[in-house]
């Protein structure tokens, strides 16, 4: 490459990082508005210029090879930098405009996030919104997302987090499964009941806080519980449908649990105890840090937030 002029194949170097981010040729090509072939031909004479391979591509997968995950990396910050100064010079020419690439929880996205979108667009017409629902946390940077909706207590340090409402944990069930089983009155009581935890590894315990703090103690009562159950699951909904099947007792956020409760679909149970340390306690929109943030993304942090600004109580 050294006899060549290296700017030639910065748009060739662009593609490599967005094959990174994608794994997929297809998948770049469709963000970068090329097809599969270009894609290939372009990665093809990066390599020939470079004298190294720097995909490997079988039937299954794309993956870079060393060299290739170092070109990418130590190119990287020049591109976030380049996109930068675009969005701060095309925000200087009026209307928000351009792509919003979104990544938040599939059952906040769903149920909370999706629907405001209609009355945002009336108000910015020329925003586009890609909203990719997931619940495993997303690298922002690696993956090009501009802003992530999350459920969390502390959202990172070496971000900038916008606090949208506030969210709590509900334990509930329905009203024929505690006429069948019974009304625990005691977080101590769940070791006798069918719990429907959410999934991660390792034994299934629930943490609960006393919602008040009895007159002279100095912290509140805390209990854990190890809880048992036909099912486990990483997302709310299919927990809250499981709950209105009469399943079992689920804990599950707010935002899941709201509309069943006013409906009377489903009871909250031991009312005077706080689930505590499972879910987070608010929901944030997070960017990677920036000295200034989009027109677009702003804009739209402002809509999210004046529409959850209420939160999801019951």
């Amino acid at each position: 490459m050294s006899s060549e002029r290296t700017d030639t194949w910065w748009p060739h170097v662009h593609l490599l990082t967005v094959i990174a981010q994608t794994g997929s040729f297809t998948q770049a090509a469709q963000r970068l508005a090329l097809s599969k072939a270009a894609v290939s031909q372009r990665i093809a004479e990066l390599e020939r210029s470079v004298g190294l391979t720097l995909v490997q591509r079988t039937t299954r997968s794309v993956r870079l090879t060393d060299a290739g995950r170092r070109l990418v990396e130590e190119t990287a910050e020049s591109f976030a930098q380049i996109s930068r100064s675009l969005s701060d010079v095309r925000d200087l020419a009026g209307e928000p405009r351009g792509l919003v690439r979104v990544t938040a929880p599939v059952a906040l996205g769903r149920q909370h996030v999706g629907p405001t979108l209609e009355a945002f667009f009336r108000s910015h017409p020329d925003v586009r919104v890609e909203l990719e629902l997931s619940d495993r946390m997303v690298n922002l940077a690696h993956e090009g997302f501009d802003l992530a909706v999350r459920h969390t207590s502390a959202p990172p340090d070496n971000h900038v987090a916008w606090k949208l409402c506030d969210s709590r944990t509900l334990l509930v069930a329905t009203a024929g499964y505690l006429r069948r089983k019974g009304v625990p009155e005691h977080p101590s009581e769940l070791v006798d009941h069918d719990c429907l935890a959410y999934l991660r590894t390792g034994p299934a315990k629930w943490l609960f806080e006393k919602a008040e703090r009895p007159r002279g103690a100095r912290e509140r009562e805390r209990v854990i519980v190890s809880v048992q159950g036909p099912l486990r699951a990483n997302n709310s909904e299919l927990l809250r449908d499981a709950v209105f099947s009469g399943l079992g007792i689920a804990q599950i956020p707010d935002f899941s649990a709201v509309g069943a409760l006013r409906a009377g679909k489903l009871r909250e149970v031991l009312p005077h105890w706080r689930p505590v340390g499972f879910f987070g306690d608010a929901i944030y929109a997070v960017r990677t840090w920036s000295r200034t943030t989009p027109r677009a993304v702003q804009v739209l942090v402002d809509h999210l937030r004046a529409e959850l600004s209420t939160g999801f109580g019951a």
